[in-house]
C-alpha cells in the first residue's frame, strides 16, 4: 500500500515539473509521424478511391463545383497539354526534375531573386491533396517523403488522373470537367485542343486567369505550347487504350 502510494506520489511530483525542450521535440515527432501515418492511408487508399476533397476545397469554402471523372474520360488534349507546359520529363522522372531545380537556381543566383518554383505535377499532386497553397519551408520539406510515397504507390497514369480531378480552376471549381462546364459549356471530354490549351494555361493563377478571358500574353503562349505539343509524346499509347 506504500509502495502504490510513493508511486502515485511521484507521478503526481512528475507531472508538476516544468516540460523541458526535449519533451516538446517528442510531441513535435510525434505528430508528424502520426501526420505521415495518416498522409500514407490516404495515399494507398486514394490509388483506386476518387478523392473527394482537398485542404484547399475546406479553406476556400462549401459549396463548390467538382466532378471526378475516370482518366478514359479525361480529353487526350488536356492530358498533352498538361504534361508538355507543366513537366515535360514527367514520365522520365521520379517526382523531382533535379536538371529543372538546379536551373532555377541558378537563374535566381544570376538575377539576386529567391528561386522560382519548378515543382513537377507530381510534386503539385501531393500538395494539392494534403496542404494549402500557402508556402513554407516546412510544408516543402513534408512534401519529398510525401511524394515519393506517391510516385511509390500509383502509376503516372493515377497521377496525372488525380492531379487534373482535383486542381483548383477558379473560384471554388476544380478539376478539368468542371472547369469545361464552367468556361466553355461543355464536358471536358469534348474540349478542342485551343480549349484545352487554355485552361491548362490557367493553371498558375486560376483565380485571376480565365480560360475564355485570355489577355494578349496569355493567347501568346496559348500558342506556343499548342506548337510544343505536336509530335510531342508526353505519356505510351496504352495511356488511352
Amino acid at each position: 500500500m506504500l509502495l502504490l502510494c510513493s508511486l502515485v506520489k511521484n507521478k503526481q511530483m512528475a507531472s508538476k515539473r516544468p516540460r523541458t525542450w526535449k519533451y516538446w521535440v517528442e510531441v513535435f515527432l510525434r505528430l508528424v509521424l502520426l501526420g505521415f501515418q495518416g498522409a500514407l492511408f490516404c495515399i494507398i487508399l486514394y490509388r483506386i478511391v476518387p478523392v473527394p476533397i482537398t485542404p484547399l476545397m475546406i479553406m476556400r469554402g462549401f459549396p463548390f463545383e467538382k466532378t471526378w471523372v475516370p482518366f478514359s474520360e479525361i480529353n487526350p488534349f488536356v492530358v498533352k497539354a498538361a504534361i508538355t507546359a507543366e513537366d515535360p520529363k514527367f514520365n522520365d522522372h521520379y517526382g523531382f526534375d533535379f536538371a529543372a531545380i538546379k536551373e532555377s537556381i541558378e537563374k535566381s543566383i544570376d538575377k539576386g531573386k529567391k528561386p522560382k518554383g519548378r515543382s513537377t505535377i507530381s510534386q503539385q499532386t501531393t500538395k494539392n491533396l494534403f496542404f494549402t497553397p500557402r508556402r513554407s519551408w516546412i510544408r516543402k520539406g513534408l512534401e519529398v517523403p510525401l511524394t515519393l510515397c506517391v510516385e511509390t504507390f500509383w502509376t503516372k497514369r493515377r497521377i496525372i488522373e488525380v492531379y487534373l480531378n482535383i486542381i483548383e480552376m477558379g473560384d471554388k471549381i476544380y478539376g478539368i470537367e468542371a472547369a469545361g462546364q464552367t468556361y466553355f459549356k461543355k464536358k471536358g471530354s469534348k474540349l478542342s485542343k485551343a480549349e484545352a490549351v487554355a485552361i491548362v494555361i490557367c493553371f498558375p493563377n486560376p483565380i485571376k486567369r480565365h480560360p475564355n478571358k485570355l489577355s494578349n500574353t496569355l493567347r501568346k503562349k496559348q500558342a506556343t505550347i499548342q506548337r510544343w505539343m505536336i509530335g510531342f509524346e508526353p505519356a505510351p499509347t496504352w495511356w488511352w487504350e
